[in-house]
């Protein structure tokens, strides 16, 4: 017996495959973090992408900053200090900078939980908000985007002479990637926004790694160019979250130069599809709940022949994350169900998570290892699983003995690219 580890939360889990039985491994190649963190983002901001310019920026007198929620791995201990230290410098006192939470239509941090977003030495020195989607006092209305998408945002962010996003450039299932303009237009959107700009998610085009032909991460441009953000900071990471690239500058012109950065890190080329895809969102954050962790199981289904099983190990210690998912999806009786009814029903954020993972499940087979209570998992319309090596002996015991098996450790962060059969067109 041969034994592998998935991460699992902020651990990782064991588990073994017979010799017979040779996996193909679906891994990030390595790529080596930067030494001094701040020391390149300092650099990063010393020069600039686009037209941005701190001259430009000198007589600003408030600033907002959009930051990244619990379920994302920004560095924000890196990422911050020295962007907040050059505010400073421009002669901005910490009462006028405002550190915004970006949680688009999550569930709002509660005052408790910033720490786990801010390092405490910030949060004693400056403002911090946190965004909820559904307080409508506290958003404003922007106009409508080519696609009809209402554009309601944050008013703290809109209101301050100088707005700035921080975040990752990561593979992003239906916008293609992450990053740019995304934390502020999506990050501090009003639930109707992020709504309409969703819906696009059942488009041909809106798909993993595509953007220039993408309506959803499009219509998330025209939605920032009507927010009017002046800087990004954006960081690109290894698979195992340390900074390996940072950009700064014009939203657009830091976009356009770190996805080919991030497109080398994230895709791996993989021999055809698979009867078995044992696989992980990537542990801790990515699997803090069945919102986030359900990217893996798409990322994987990419690889997985119809018909095949995934295996998907994923935590999900604060269960669902969405209410209205798993009242939704608790009334429907199969993931056949799931997409008939959503269809009559037309497109809500929530229920459209059950949505992604009827769209797989309708075509491979889903064993979920988690925390949560079987009962949670069944109501999920899901297959629970006791552990992870009961999962894969269940999974590999159906199995001919020409079975091919693969292990994706890091699914919410690969992009897979499958090679062609030898003699077809590239």
């Amino acid at each position: 017996m041969a034994t592998y580890t998935l991460p699992y939360w902020r651990t990782s889990r064991p588990f073994s495959l017979p010799d017979r039985r040779r996996p193909h491994l679906i891994a990030l190649a390595p790529h080596p973090g930067v030494t001094a963190p701040e020391l390149a983002v300092a650099t990063a901001l010393d020069d600039l992408l686009g037209n941005a310019s701190w001259r430009a920026f000198a007589g600003a007198r408030t600033v907002a900053i959009a930051i990244n929620d619990k379920t994302r791995p920004v560095p924000h201990q890196h990422l911050l200090p020295p962007l907040l230290q050059r505010l400073e410098a421009l002669g901005l006192p910490p009462e006028r900078i405002t550190l915004l939470i970006a949680t688009g239509t999550h569930p709002p941090l509660t005052p408790a939980e910033f720490p786990t977003v801010v390092p405490q030495a910030l949060l004693d020195r400056y403002p911090v908000r946190c965004h909820d989607a559904d307080e409508a006092a506290d958003l404003v209305f922007l106009g409508a985007t080519s696609r009809g998408t209402p554009v309601w945002i944050n008013r703290h962010f809109v209101q301050a002479d100088l707005r700035i996003v921080v975040g990752n450039i990561e593979p992003h299932q239906f916008q293609g990637f992450s990053g740019g303009i995304k934390s502020a237009a999506i990050g501090l959107a009003g639930r109707a926004t992020v709504n309409d700009n969703h819906a696009l998610m059942t488009d041909a085009h809106a798909r993993l790694g595509e953007v220039a032909h993408n309506p959803a991460r499009q219509d998330v441009e025209e939605i920032g160019a009507r927010i009017g953000v002046h800087l990004a900071l954006n960081a690109i990471l290894n698979d195992q979250k340390a900074i390996v690239h940072v950009l700064a500058g014009a939203p657009d012109a830091v976009l356009a130069a770190g996805i080919p950065l991030s497109t080398a890190i994230s895709r791996v080329a993989v021999p055809g599809q698979f009867d078995l895809v044992i696989a992980s969102p990537g542990g801790h954050p990515k699997d803090i709940n069945v919102y986030q962790a359900q990217k893996g199981l798409a990322h994987a289904s990419l690889v997985t022949r119809t018909g095949g099983t995934v295996i998907l190990a994923a935590a999900c210690p604060e269960g669902t994350g969405s209410r209205g998912y798993e009242q939704w999806v608790g009334e429907r009786r199969s993931h056949a169900d799931v997409l008939a009814r959503f269809a009559e029903e037309g497109f809500r954020v929530g229920p459209h998570k059950a949505f992604q993972i009827a769209r797989d499940a309708v075509r491979v087979h889903v064993a979920l290892v988690s925390d949560m209570p079987p009962e949670l998992v069944h109501r999920l319309l899901l297959t629970p699983a006791a552990d992870l090596q009961t999962a894969v002996d269940r999974a590999v015991s159906d199995l001919p003995p020409t079975a091919r098996i693969a292990i994706m450790p890091r699914a919410n962060a690969t992009i897979p690219l499958i090679d062609p059969p030898r003699g077809a067109p590239p």
